[in-house]
């Protein structure tokens, strides 16, 4: 695990006793919960109107057993803010607000747990989630890649350097940067980090819908090269890409870069970007992701969770099976 924040990811693998277990899907969750995300700011959207139960969510995912909560800033972003009305300012601390909402969620249940006689949680870490460009389109282009001729490295890198600097300001453990479906925003996202400065340790996550590219054709080995130079990048993986790739992903990834690898893919349904609904299982029944879990584990991942579709109750077992728990 090379480069600056590696020695926060190396104690909180270590404290997890050898693997730490991601939160799930945030916005499946939320609509259990009785949300209404069908909305461009998508689970953002609770941020304006429901911010009491994305705490509960981020609570139900600490008690199953998650040592990294994720905050609900995946689709929140600046313009999207401004196009619902909102002054700057306001954007500006919803963004904050999310990671606020992970924080305090994540200090009162470590408070609760240290009364326990028994404590079976580590205390978690808070990543803040930038998701990608396509993300704050909500076109469907998060997950081809294809952003159009007229996009830049660097207009990629002012689309995100306020958020980033938003985010990082608000003092999260972790950033990271989701389901990143093309190798010119790491890219900007390497660069980015490098310009500001950023501080907190980084993880840059990709999308594959092959196992074998990125979701725009492009090769991880390329990708990795880039996050391989970079200091501020602590973790790399994917997510938000369906089960039946990851191990193999893992054992590639693992020939081409030192940095801890994060892996956290969705349930197995497959998103229709187009027709916004998702469309079944094909391949296995959700009861193994369990069971995968652990084989990413032995293939050389060192934090594991779920993205689209998974819920408490698979991180629930995922935490059991990756480190033997009973207690919840």
């Amino acid at each position: 695990m090379a480069g600056a924040g590696a020695g926060v990811v190396e104690e909180l693998v270590k404290r997890a006793g050898g693997c730490a277990v991601i939160d799930g899907g945030f916005a499946t969750q939320l609509e259990a919960l009785g949300a209404d995300i069908n909305d461009p700011l998508w689970s953002a959207a609770c941020l304006i109107t429901k911010p009491n139960l994305i705490k509960e969510v981020h609570l139900q995912y600490l008690e199953a057993g998650a040592d990294v909560i994720i905050s609900s800033s995946y689709q929140a972003t600046i313009p999207g803010f401004l196009a619902r009305g909102l002054l700057i300012e306001e954007a500006e601390g919803l963004l904050r607000t999310s990671v606020h909402l992970a924080l305090e969620a994540r200090d009162e249940f470590w408070k609760s747990t240290l009364r326990k006689s028994k404590p079976v949680y580590n205390r978690a870490l808070v990543a803040a989630s930038v998701g990608s460009y396509g993300a704050y389109l909500a076109d469907g282009s998060e997950y081809s890649g294809s952003y159009g001729d007229d996009i830049t490295v660097e207009k990629l890198k002012d689309f995100h350097r306020r958020r980033l600097q938003v985010l990082a300001s608000a003092r999260p453990d972790l950033i990271a940067f989701e389901a990143i479906p093309n190798k010119m925003e790491a890219q900007a996202l390497v660069e980015l980090l490098e310009e500001e400065d950023i501080q907190v340790p980084s993880w840059i996550c990709f999308s594959s819908v092959d196992g074998k590219h990125l979701c725009s054709g492009e090769s991880f080995e390329d990708c990795l090269q880039i996050i391989n130079a970079s200091e501020k990048v602590a973790i790399v993986g994917v997510n938000c890409t369906p089960p039946q790739f990851v191990e193999g992903i893992i054992r590639e990834f693992k020939k081409q870069t030192e940095k801890a690898i994060a892996v956290y893919p969705n349930s197995g349904e497959v998103w229709d970007g187009r027709a916004k609904r998702w469309l079944p299982v094909e391949c296995f029944g959700r009861k193994s992701f369990d069971a995968m879990a652990r084989r990413w584990q032995e293939a050389g991942a060192s934090l594991i969770g779920g993205c689209c579709r998974t819920t408490p109750s698979t991180i629930r077992a995922v935490s059991k099976a990756l480190k033997g728990r009973t207690g919840h």
